[in-house]
């Protein structure tokens, strides 16, 4: 049976005391999971030593949202894997659509923040999808096997024994568009395919997460399609209601 996860990204959103009542009612709120079932939040930067302090000893994990290529050096501005470990992060988001888009982050470099986690003890969360205009022009199996084809070529599928997948459709993020259960279903169905041409062990192991628009009023459906194994879960992971609507669903 594989894990799964539920994980809020809260992208550049949060203050400290936003974060603190969020928390507290995330604590308070989520049941605690069965063995194979996480919960996590991945928060910016400066928000990792409180998240760290107030998270420590509960039942829900934390994570970053981004990281560098690099172990160490004069890149100004950029955080190292080493320095996420001294916050206890365990997962790490690599890919996402908004570092690809908006500041150019290639499959190559998402590939090389992939290893460096990996290296570091660090689970990458590492985002693949399509935008609308890739989607019109009917090549979403193929832009999607070019960004895990990145990483396996760099790291080698074995990799993925100890990281999470999470397909997220770019055309259906903060737009009102959104994809059917069913149409997340064949994307995940192809994805898991694709890896266990290569070794079907991994792939059936293999935790597939939902990136596209999760609410609580859709979550329940999503997470019954059988290749869904829970959501990389934006907005709704602000709103504690509604977060803890969406893991109870997984």
């Amino acid at each position: 049976m594989r894990n799964k996860l539920v994980a809020g990204n809260w992208k550049m959103h949060g203050n400290l005391k936003n974060n603190s009542t969020l928390l507290g009612a995330l604590i308070a709120g989520l049941p605690k999971p069965e063995s194979r079932i996480r919960y996590a939040v991945c928060v910016p930067f400066p928000y990792l030593a409180s998240v760290q302090d107030t998270l420590q000893n509960t039942h829900i994990n934390w994570g970053a949202q981004n990281l560098s290529q690099y172990d160490k050096g004069a890149y100004t501005g950029e955080v190292s894997a080493d320095m996420l470990n001294d916050f206890g992060c365990t997962y790490a988001i690599v890919g996402h659509s908004e570092r690809r888009m908006l500041f150019g982050e290639t499959s190559q470099v998402v590939a090389e923040k992939y290893a460096v986690a990996q290296r570091a003890g660090l689970v990458p969360i590492l985002c693949v999808g399509e935008t609308l205009e890739q989607r019109d022009s009917d090549i979403t199996e193929q832009v999607i096997e070019e960004q895990l084809k990145a990483v396996i070529t760099l790291a080698g599928v074995e990799s993925l024994t100890k990281a999470v997948i999470a397909y997220e459709p770019v055309w259906a993020i903060g737009t009102g568009k959104t994809a059917t259960p069913q149409q997340a279903q064949d994307i995940h169905q192809f994805i898991r395919k694709g890896i266990a041409a290569q070794d079907k062990g991994i792939a059936e192991n293999l935790t597939i997460l939902y990136g596209g628009s999760v609410k609580a009023n859709n979550s329940t459906e999503l997470f019954a399609m059988p290749d869904i194994d829970g959501g990389l879960i934006g907005g709704a992971s602000l709103i504690a209601e509604d977060f803890i609507a969406i893991c109870s669903a997984v």
